[in-house]
């Protein structure tokens, strides 16, 4: 691995984390929006606002967009509002541990489908065992973390409802929106994946939010400060700054990181919220943390590649 690259992984780790911790963050800040909004309304009304703040940015990219980088935005765009939408529509029918729970199946899911030759990204390296093992590490973090205290695993997942259904279905869908970026960040640039995925999202929201829910607004100054945040921060930022780290992360990796969300989401709790950190929620983001530095230690062998450059083993330039 060249100097320069080692430099663009090193960043492209830190600010996907950066990304993760403000995600995390602003779990409460959405919890006390859904008083003034309906769930899928907000997450519509969030992608519209990142898309102009997006649009506005980029202006200079619309001439230079052709129809690849279209295509792109709507495979990418339609994984991303299906991920929100399914997620949010599942909370009506099933309870957000098992929510969470069951959406923390992609950090599983990513590396099991990046086997798969045809979904597997050109040019990046196969996932490793290190990576699956570090998968599965991460998932048992996320059983510790959502899973309510001094209930059996088997009573937790007994008597599976539709909500869970549309959860894991999410997983699915957030899933494809990570491989779908490792196939598409090489060829289209940041600016103009980050900006079509984002607009495509909210037109597949605009369309979906009516058929699905019976939406309600009322406007008040935390709503707005809810919005803005999440559109502006947790949206348009975070999603320019995963369109453009995924060109030098391995999808996997990826996957790995985005595990950490469920522990910024409890730090953000325990230090603003007031919740309490018991036994298991600490072992739980410790496991996800653990295996996440084991995972990158551990695959951080030197491979040479047919052209005779050195790439960090798991690490790919892709998305």
């Amino acid at each position: 691995m060249t100097g320069t690259t080692r430099r663009q992984s090193v960043l492209a780790h830190l600010l996907l984390l950066a990304t993760v911790a403000v995600w995390g963050g602003t779990f409460g800040v959405v919890k006390g929006a859904l008083r003034d909004a309906s769930p899928l309304l907000f997450n519509q009304l969030r992608m519209i606002l990142a898309f102009v703040a997006l649009a506005i940015l980029h202006a200079r990219e619309w001439p230079r967009m052709g129809r690849d980088a279209i295509k792109a935005g709507v495979v990418a765009g339609f994984f991303l509002a299906a991920g929100y939408e399914l997620q949010t529509a599942g909370l009506v029918y099933t309870t957000p541990d098992r929510s969470a729970f069951l959406t923390g199946l992609v950090v599983v899911l990513v590396p099991l489908c990046s086997v798969v030759p045809r979904l597997h990204a050109p040019g990046a390296s196969k996932p490793r065992a290190t990576a699956l093992l570090g998968a599965t590490g991460a998932f048992a973090g996320i059983v510790l973390l959502t899973t309510p205290a001094g209930m059996p695993l088997r009573e937790f997942t007994r008597g599976v409802n539709r909500g869970d259904v549309l959860s894991l279905l999410c997983a699915v869908a957030f899933a494809g929106h990570l491989l779908s970026l490792a196939h598409l960040a090489r060829r289209i640039p940041t600016a103009q994946l980050a900006t079509l995925q984002i607009g495509f999202a909210a037109v597949f929201m605009s369309i979906a939010t009516p058929a699905i829910e019976h939406t309600y607004l009322h406007w008040t100054t935390s709503l707005v400060f809810a919005l803005v945040v999440c559109a502006l921060l947790a949206t348009a930022a975070a999603f320019s700054i995963q369109s453009w780290a995924q060109q030098h992360l391995q999808a996997s990796h990826t996957a790995l990181l985005l595990a950490l969300e469920p522990a910024f989401a409890l730090l953000t709790a325990l230090l603003f919220f007031g919740e309490r950190l018991t036994l298991r929620s600490a072992s739980g983001a410790a496991l996800i943390f653990c295996s996440l530095v084991a995972s990158e230690l551990l695959s951080g062998a030197v491979s040479e590649q047919p052209e005779g450059n050195l790439i960090l083993e798991g690490q790919s330039e892709e998305r």
